[in-house]
């Protein structure tokens, strides 16, 4: 009786050590026991704009890992990183080294500044792309034991914006002097229209062209046109040229002209357009000099005040309420809630160590912080190896090598 007594104790104290060690094994061994359990696997992206400054644009990147082990892991010799390019132009990148994951879905924030001074060479490429830009945001898994990097499946995006078309009109609009013994209005532009010019490193030019009647019987001479370009009220672009036009009394002459964007001021009208909720306020304003019956006197063309509304939505979120992942901005439907905020330095952390958040498929999250090192792509790009997705289009890190 007492034999078998101290047989049971002794079968039942080896179970406990059997089980401890492999429980230290799933926690410890890391890449060595997910081949076995299952491997964590990276999926949803939510990017979206933190401070700017002058010089600097921080981009939040929540990158949601999923974890089916019943414990949690540590990859200590995974890194995850990022690239964002709009219309291949390298904007930023970031990366989070020695991974850190609960059970289940957990949120990796990451915390990027994009140099302002990338923002001529986007735009450049915007106008010459008939005012198009593809966003693109690349995600991927590095093993340092390996050597080797392993995509997720970007995340693309189209952005679109229509800033000239609208001063093509046909809508007659009077030239008034405003000068004494002058009856006003002294002629009519009858039909405006703009178009790009060929744009360059240093300028965004606008090809223009005014169709003007005379409402008078003596000849008017145009001698100059002037405008002035604003974008939230910071100038980009303004100056004259001469145009030489006579334009014969109850006649009608088009003339053309060429005003210009200076790109080097666009990245100030970038923070603007940020801290104004990514809208924009475009104003052209014109003048001309007139001579006419032997007096010369420069006339605002108020009547040909241009104005638009420019909106974007870069990343797709800002008609976001509740802070979650838009369908634009996911990889799945399993992305997870920021719940991060901004440190003094203005890095990217959660709310709380091991906070719980929920995915749009009801998993509960954890969310897990961890060090960044953040830097700002030189080339923009990351050569990634052939990879394989699970059925619910996330890279597992078990099929990409990492076991």
């Amino acid at each position: 009786m007492l034999g078998s007594i101290k047989s049971a104790l002794l079968g039942s104290k080896l179970r406990v050590l059997v089980t401890v060690v492999v429980a230290l094994g799933v926690v410890g061994g890391g890449g060595l026991s997910l081949g076995l359990l299952g491997a964590p696997s990276v999926g949803g992206i939510h990017n979206s704009f933190g401070n700017v400054t002058e010089e600097t644009t921080e981009i939040r990147t929540d990158l949601v890992v999923r974890n089916p082990n019943p414990v949690g892991v540590n990859l200590g010799g995974v890194s995850v990183s990022y690239d964002v390019t709009m219309n291949g132009v390298a904007m930023a990148n970031g990366t989070k080294e020695g991974v850190s994951v609960g059970t289940g879905n957990s949120t990796v924030a990451l915390s990027t500044e994009m140099r302002n001074d990338r923002i001529p060479a986007w735009w450049a490429s915007h106008v010459r792309n008939g005012e198009k830009t593809a966003l693109r945001v690349d995600a991927s898994v590095r093993s340092q034991t390996l050597g080797r990097s392993f995509q997720a499946p970007p995340v693309e995006r189209e952005i679109s914006t229509d800033v000239i078309s609208q001063f093509n009109s046909s809508e007659p609009r009077p030239i008034n002097a405003e000068q004494p013994l002058v009856s006003d209005p002294v002629g009519y532009v009858n039909e405006t229209s703009a178009q790009w010019g060929t744009v360059t490193e240093s300028e965004t030019p606008i090809d223009m062209r005014f169709t003007v009647y005379n409402a008078k019987t003596l000849p008017m001479a145009i001698t100059e046109l002037g405008y002035t370009i604003t974008m939230n009220n910071i100038t980009v672009g303004n100056g004259s040229s001469e145009t030489g036009h006579v334009i014969e009394g109850h006649s009608t002459e088009t003339i053309e002209t060429r005003t210009a964007i200076e790109n080097a001021k666009l990245d100030e009208w970038w923070v603007s357009h940020l801290e104004n909720d990514q809208v924009t306020q475009l104003r052209i304003d014109f003048y001309a000099e007139i001579e006419l019956g032997g007096e010369t006197f420069r006339v605002p063309l108020d009547e040909l005040t241009y104005r638009k509304t420019v909106e974007t939505d870069i990343f797709g979120n800002k008609a976001e309420s509740d802070g979650s992942a838009s369908a634009g901005e996911s990889g799945t439907a399993d992305d997870s809630e920021s719940g991060g905020e901004t440190t003094s330095d203005g890095s990217a952390t959660t709310a709380n160590d091991d906070s719980a958040t929920t995915t749009a498929d009801g998993d509960t999250t954890t969310t897990t912080t961890t060090a960044t090192t953040t830097t700002t792509a030189d080339d923009g790009t990351t050569t990634g190896e052939d990879t394989t997705t699970t059925d619910d289009g996330l890279l597992s890190l078990s099929e990409a090598g990492l076991r």
